[in-house]
């Protein structure tokens, strides 16, 4: 499966915020979107930077949700092809295909401190749906299912931490989280006003409809 291998923190620097790839890391000052702010990586990210052209600012808003959810080109355009094929809003699909991905589940219920931290486990297969193991991260989860972590993962400190301090997070309301059991809910799809991440859904529709 093709995936990036690159370092992580050079993405928030490129798109100009933060994307929170690297979990608590992203929290300490010894992250290097803070100790390096305002500096593009590359060569030339110290140049002048010029005003972004119409479809500069399309291509960024595509990249940068691609980075936030771990997707890869290929698969985002297979999202965007189910999105526009859909009733309703064409980006608003989109992103509900994106936050319906079991490792993003399995983040935004605090068992992981990063997506790529929970796609691991999930592939690992330490999830289960419905008392069954799922190994595939792009698995969309459906209103009714319960998300729970394996035997071996719920005695993990590591995970026992990221739970603990997940309520500073916060959990959608599409979600339902038991701590203790270390399981979770899906109550319903999750819908636009749900996701708060500062994404521009329609510049991305733009972009793809060209």
């Amino acid at each position: 499966m093709a995936r990036y291998t690159d370092a992580v923190c050079r993405l928030c620097r490129r798109e100009g915020m933060k994307l929170y790839l690297k979990g608590e890391r992203c929290f300490k000052e010894k992250c290097s979107f803070e100790t390096r702010k305002g500096k593009i990586p590359g060569q030339h990210g110290a140049g002048k930077i010029k005003k972004p052209t119409g479809y500069a600012l399309q291509l960024r808003e595509k990249q940068k949700v691609k980075r936030i959810y771990g997707v890869l080109e290929k698969q985002f355009r297979h999202y965007f092809e189910k999105a526009d094929a859909k009733k309703g809003v064409t980006g608003h699909n989109l992103l509900g295909f994106l936050e319906s991905r079991l490792d993003n589940v399995v983040y935004r219920l605090g068992f992981a401190p990063s997506r790529s931290s929970a796609r691991q486990m999930v592939m690992h297969g330490h999830v289960l749906i419905n008392g069954k193991r799922v190994d595939i991260p792009s698995y969309q989860v459906k209103p009714g299912q319960a998300v729970e972590l394996g035997t071996r993962a719920k005695e993990n400190d590591g995970v026992k931490s990221s739970v603990e301090t997940s309520a500073g997070r916060g959990i959608p309301k599409w979600l339902t989280l038991d701590a203790a059991a270390f399981k979770g809910q899906v109550l319903a799809a999750p819908t636009r006003e749900d996701i708060t991440l500062d994404i521009n859904e329609q510049l991305i529709v733009e972009l793809y409809s060209k």
